[in-house]
């Protein structure tokens, strides 16, 4: 499920971090460089690499379009570049000069944060790069931040071993002591959130200088003071764990540690999926691509890996399964009329390679498979409740790409009728174009538009799998 794919070995000293956007990686090093390279063939662009930074680069991170990278550095400085040209276009400093160990940009690309060696932690408003508010949140450094998926709270990790919660604008809403023995050195909101009735729940992943991997549920209920209730202990690592972060649909967390290995998570479950050996030296950095299925280690072994999740086939018969596909010419026709070799294929295709066998003990054939449901799927046996719902997700995005011409019903935004373009799902559990959901909120009283109820909350969360199904079917037409 998980293949080594790439080495990239352009750094001449240690590196620190990686990052992805929907279209490249970005590495960066205490060599004072970023890389930045194409995913489509991970060759390096003709900008890169990106120099200005004083000393050694920390953290980098590229905004939710992908069209701005940052980078912060023992400098003091944030970089703002031009994920296009390379171009540097604002530099912003710490107001103490205090060294900057992590930033992060909102998923809104509203606000810049940075924390810093000396237990501040400063924001900025991104667009204008005016600074909103430096306070000090901690004895220790900082160095974990990040942003919950709706842009309205932050947490902060500190060396002290503290989890803190804040608000946008700096104000605490919840202090959790001791999480890490040591220190914290990495957290991480998954990209998705819940909102039920009036109660909004995240996860959060944390890790330490304990060796410990942690999953969180951080919740508020309207009026309520917010809760972060304990998940998972992780102990897949036997050093300590220096860096985390969970894939795009939340299902899955990676994590890196001093031991030389990376492992690989259920999120929903906390079971161990994989554990990957192939740096030489303490893994510093992991990152998941946003769609692409693919995930990037730095080591102090001065090297990136970049790896292919849910994809690549087991063995030599499978590997030729999934190159004749386009040879059998299955995918020119309906789903119900594939043969048992056609769904095989298939399956291979989409990175479901343990399933083959299940789908060939039980002669599974495209009319089968078009009418699998939730409680067919666990009559098969199949264990993993992520992987039953990525089945089920699969076949009916494979059901889109078959459909006519007209677009689907669901890819309407219920407000404007026109096909979504950045799908968000609001408190009433309806899924809106962004753009016509916050208008209709600055302008209904918070009403929902399909209910006619007061929504509990005005979150939004960026609804990945619905834009990933749109963007599928736009490409059959």
């Amino acid at each position: 499920m998980v293949s080594l794919i790439h080495k990239l070995r352009h750094h001449t000293d240690e590196v620190s971090c990686c990052a992805f956007s929907q279209s490249l990686l970005v590495t960066g090093s205490v060599d004072k460089t970023l890389r930045v390279y194409n995913t489509a063939d991970f060759s390096e662009l003709p900008f890169s690499p990106l120099t200005g930074h004083g000393y050694g680069v920390h953290c980098c991170c590229f905004s939710s379009c992908g069209n701005y990278l940052l980078s912060c550095s023992t400098d003091g400085f944030i970089m703002v570049w031009s994920s296009e040209t390379g171009e540097r276009l604002s530099q912003l400093e710490h107001p103490g000069r205090s060294p900057i160990r992590v930033c992060a940009l909102s998923p809104d690309s509203c606000l810049l944060l940075a924390g810093a060696s000396d237990g501040t932690v400063a924001l900025w408003d991104f667009s204008s790069k005016t600074l909103r508010r430096c306070a000090a949140v901690s004895e220790g450094s900082i160095l974990a931040c990040s942003f919950s998926p709706c842009s309205q709270v932050f947490v902060t990790g500190c060396t002290n071993g503290d989890l803190k919660l804040w608000d946008d604008h700096i104000s605490l809403l919840l202090a959790k002591k001791d999480v890490h023995d040591l220190g914290v050195t990495c957290c991480s909101f998954a990209p998705l959130f819940k909102v039920e009735g009036c109660c909004v729940e995240f996860r959060l992943a944390s890790c330490g200088q304990d060796s410990l991997l942690k999953i969180w549920r951080v919740s508020q209920s309207e009026g309520a003071a917010w809760i972060m209730k304990l998940l998972y202990n992780l102990t897949g690592q036997t050093a300590p764990v220096l860096s985390c972060a969970f894939s795009a649909d939340g299902e899955m967390v990676v994590s890196g540690s001093v031991d030389k290995s990376v492992t690989v998570y259920d999120a929903n479950l906390g079971t161990l999926l994989h554990t990957l050996k192939e740096h030489d030296r303490y893994v510093t950095a992991v990152a998941v691509s946003p769609a692409l299925g693919l995930m990037a280690t730095g080591s102090l072994d001065r090297s990136v890996h970049v790896w292919k999740i849910g994809d690549g086939c087991k063995d030599t018969a499978e590997s030729q399964a999934c190159q004749g596909r386009k040879l059998l010419g299955h995918s020119r026709l309906l789903l119900p009329d594939w043969t048992e070799k056609d769904v095989q294929n298939w399956l291979c295709e989409e990175g479901l390679n343990e399933l083959v066998e299940i789908f060939k003990a039980n002669n599974i054939d495209g009319s089968e498979m078009n009418h699998m449901s939730k409680e067919t799927v666990a009559e098969l046996g199949i264990e993993s409740i992520g992987l039953r719902g990525r089945l089920l997700r699969k076949i009916e995005a494979l059901k889109l790409e078959q459909s006519g011409s007209e677009a689907p019903d669901e890819f309407l935004c219920p407000i404007s009728r026109e096909l979504m373009k950045d799908p968000v799902i609001a408190a009433d559990g309806y899924s809106y174009e962004r753009e016509s959901i916050e208008s209709w909120i600055r302008g209904k009283n918070k009403t929902s538009p399909m209910t006619n109820l007061p929504l509990k909350t005005t979150l939004l969360t960026p609804n990945r799998s619905l834009k990933m199904a749109i963007t599928r079917w736009k490409s059959s037409q």
